[in-house]
């Protein structure tokens, strides 16, 4: 894949996020997708990615704004840094009691893209500054 189609497959990825249309994020990755949430465990697999997008849209309700992407030459690996715009809406088991607090957080995620899709998705946020912002 070019730097440039790595490029337009992660504004599509994240305009999807935006759009809150799981459904296509789902398809922009392999069916073996490997995917890495902060100090959590590794989910592998389309079935835990979608399982995982459903949990976020019943927890939580966010946009990403200042999106800066970077691209390998050859487009097999990414970054991008956002920042994240979020209300809190439903209790996420272990964290603080949900009552539509919101929060605003930058963050970063990390990209592997084989062929045409992407097959690795490690995100990094700082959790305490998250549950600061939610407990007030």
């Amino acid at each position: 894949m070019s730097q440039n189609d790595a490029r337009r497959l992660l504004d599509q990825y994240y305009a999807a996020f935006n759009a809150g249309d799981v459904a296509a994020m789902e398809a922009l990755v392999t069916d073996d997708i490997a995917h890495d949430v902060n100090q959590g465990d590794r989910r592998t697999g389309k079935a835990k990615f979608v399982e995982f997008n459903a949990h976020m849209t019943r927890c939580y309700k966010e946009n990403l704004t200042d999106i800066v992407t970077m691209v390998a030459e050859d487009g097999s690996r990414a970054a991008a840094e956002f920042t994240v715009n979020g209300a809190y809406l439903a209790t996420d088991e272990g964290l603080p009691e949900a009552d539509g607090q919101t929060y605003q957080l930058p963050a970063g995620s990390f990209f592997e893209i084989s062929g045409s899709k992407i097959s690795r998705i490690t995100t990094y946020y700082n959790l305490e500054d998250w549950i600061g912002q939610v407990k007030g």
